[in-house]
């Protein structure tokens, strides 16, 4: 009689269990992949542009701990949403590369960039009514400038908003796994290089025709120097349609006073940091 009970109680118990190992694993590796897609672009911010981040150590120990805690944040719809696809058949995310035409994967990943982009859009824009600001995107902005390491530190309720937007489209949007791993690398790669103070793309994907929709860096910093506008993630379709398009910034003066900020440090003991800081400061 002990055994016939015990097998159907522990279901229950076995796959809360599995979920949590799921979420908590899903967060250690959103964890692991921001240090090191960060730590990269900073490595190369340091290589090409010695003096952006003279002064900033207080401020990149305090982007990293906030970014850290949006990890765990986004690992746990991630970790759900994952265990129930691979054990309840869960999402429309598909292994078998014959479950849909060949053309759709290309198509697939644009759909999911762009229903992110609208999210993010919107959402990012509500963060700036002054209410949600004071309370949780004030935060994101406290790196001034931002550097690579700012790209997900975010106040909890922010990073609740950014995490659950992918999960969601994976019950509505039919993508190929593989697929959906390139979405979440540019969503990585934009999130970080967006942030590092230069632009690290050719100058066609911000300039001109192709540029006049994309984001890269020179539009994105100019969002940290106004405060207002240029609310996008990947695409400037929703700021062109809805008059938030603020154009483009210029790194150039930033550069230079990046440059400086590196000799003064050199020549005048006992600078602070925060008035490095400030000469290091962004005009984007």
């Amino acid at each position: 009689m002990t055994t016939l009970f015990a097998i159907p109680l522990a279901i229950p118990v076995a796959v809360p269990i599995a979920i949590i190992v799921s979420a908590l694993a899903m967060s250690l590796i959103v964890g692991i992949r921001y240090l090191i897609v960060s730590g990269a672009f900073d490595v190369a911010t340091r290589a090409r542009h010695p003096g952006l981040y003279v002064g900033l150590t207080p401020q990149i120990r305090r982007e990293i701990a906030w970014s850290l805690a949006s990890a765990l944040i986004y690992g746990i719809p991630a970790g759900v949403v994952a265990w129930g696809w691979q054990n309840r058949g869960w999402t429309m995310i598909y292994a078998d590369s014959n479950t849909w035409p060949l053309w759709y994967a290309p198509v697939s990943v644009f759909l999911y960039l762009f229903a992110h982009d609208t999210w993010f859009y919107w959402t990012h824009r509500w963060m700036h009514t002054p209410r949600a600001f004071r309370i949780a995107h004030a935060v994101h902005h406290e790196s001034r400038p931002p550097t690579a390491w700012a790209a997900m530190a975010f106040h909890p309720i922010e990073a609740v908003t950014g995490a659950v937007i992918i999960p969601l489209l994976v019950f509505g949007i039919p993508i190929h796994v593989a697929a959906l791993g390139l979405v979440l690398t540019i969503m990585t790669v934009m999130g970080v290089t967006n942030h590092m103070g230069w632009e690290v793309f050719p100058a066609f994907m911000w300039k001109g025709r192709l540029g006049g929709w994309l984001i890269t860096a020179s539009h994105h910093q100019r969002h940290h120097e106004l405060y207002r506008g240029n609310y996008g993630l990947y695409f400037r379709f929703w700021d062109r349609i809805c008059g938030t398009d603020r154009g483009v910034g210029d790194f150039a003066k930033s550069h230079a006073r990046a440059a400086d900020a590196q000799a003064g440090a050199g020549k005048r003991p006992g600078r602070s940091g925060a008035a490095v800081a400030a000469r290091s400061g962004g005009d984007g």
